[in-house]
């Protein structure tokens, strides 16, 4: 029997036949997750993936690890449970654009904000796939679906800035055929304490083919803005473009050699640089930034509750039933 220390990939794989759409950028990720997954030295019966409905929800079928394919946009609410109860387990939530950012968008932001120790990686294809192809909340304006014929009149959620909104200590962004990247931004999110919330834009090559292409496909750097804590923020195929913080708090694009380019601060105590980077896009800027957006540290949910809890036990067996019986606001009814 193997053990944490000398896992490998191939302990992660189940004998579960691998069943998504040929070309589907969940099989790099999920290859991406059993190659990293041995790093953490973490023993498999130690880990948990929950995920809730949709393609990526089939995750922890894949994963040689504990799993639970939980109910449609609900699984930030049941790793809440077990991530509080089990603070021995290293709990990963798996959930797509649909399943996280409509019927669960209350439960994101609530685990978000809470800072509840465990992991949210997001597969963002911009479409409903496993329902066969209407517009999701991440879909464009004018997107033409099934469900959208004349196409999709919502305004799209940008899913890193709706995590920074929510105060997640950690947001990252990470894309499905870039190994190498996406395995930095999971390493760090595996070493964050609190909640962890990583983007990663995922192909649907069936409902909503190249839907990331300008970035998915750039292997020299023209459309990637990659952020690196400390350095400053340039791209392009020669390093030439940058971004830089108007007074008012916004960013725009320059030369690199202009002055007054944005230095990347990921550990910045406040969320309004990490927002103002999740604004920059392809249509404004002309480039999307990849990496950690924010990195922060704030106390833990699941620290503050079992604090709670070992005060309670401490008073335990000295209080006076009746009296709390009668405390606070009571009357009598005559």
């Amino acid at each position: 029997m193997t053990t944490g220390g000398n896992l490998t990939a191939k302990d992660f794989r189940t004998d579960q036949e691998v069943r998504w759409c040929p070309g589907c950028g969940d099989y790099a990720i999920l290859a991406a997750m059993q190659s990293f997954m041995p790093e953490l030295g973490i023993e498999r019966e130690n880990t948990v993936f929950i995920s809730g409905i949709g393609c990526a929800a089939r995750f922890p079928y894949y994963m040689n690890t504990y799993g639970m394919h939980s109910i449609h946009g609900r699984a930030p609410a049941i790793a809440t449970g077990l991530a509080t109860t089990r603070p021995d387990l290293s709990v990963w939530v798996v959930t797509g654009d649909g399943d996280a950012l409509s019927i669960g968008g209350n439960h994101l932001i609530h685990a978000l904000r809470r800072n509840v120790n465990f992991k949210i990686l997001l597969f963002n294809n911009r479409i409903y796939g496993l329902t066969k192809g209407q517009y999701s909340p991440t879909s464009e304006i004018g997107k033409v679906t099934k469900s959208t014929p004349m196409g999709s009149l919502d305004w799209p959620f940008n899913p890193i800035s709706l995590a920074v909104g929510a105060e997640a200590t950690f947001v990252a962004r990470a894309i499905d055929t870039d190994k190498k990247g996406m395995t930095e931004v999971l390493r760090a999110a595996a070493e964050h304490r609190g909640s962890a919330f990583v983007e990663i834009f995922q192909n649907c090559p069936i409902f909503n083919d190249d839907a990331f292409d300008y970035v998915r496909d750039d292997k020299e750097g023209v459309n990637r803005i990659a952020l690196r804590h400390g350095e400053p923020i340039t791209w392009g195929k020669d390093g030439e473009k940058a971004l830089r913080q108007r007074p008012d708090g916004t960013i725009e694009a320059c030369n690199a050699g202009e002055d007054g380019v944005l230095v990347h601060d990921q550990t910045h105590a406040e969320p309004a640089l990490a927002f103002a980077l999740s604004r920059v896009t392809q249509a404004t800027h002309g480039g999307t930034p990849v990496g950690i957006f924010r990195n922060v540290e704030r106390p833990v949910y699941d620290d503050l509750m079992a604090e709670q809890l070992q005060a309670a036990e401490a008073k335990r067996g000295k209080g006076d039933l009746a009296e709390l019986l009668h405390s606070g606001e009571t009357w009598v009814v005559s």
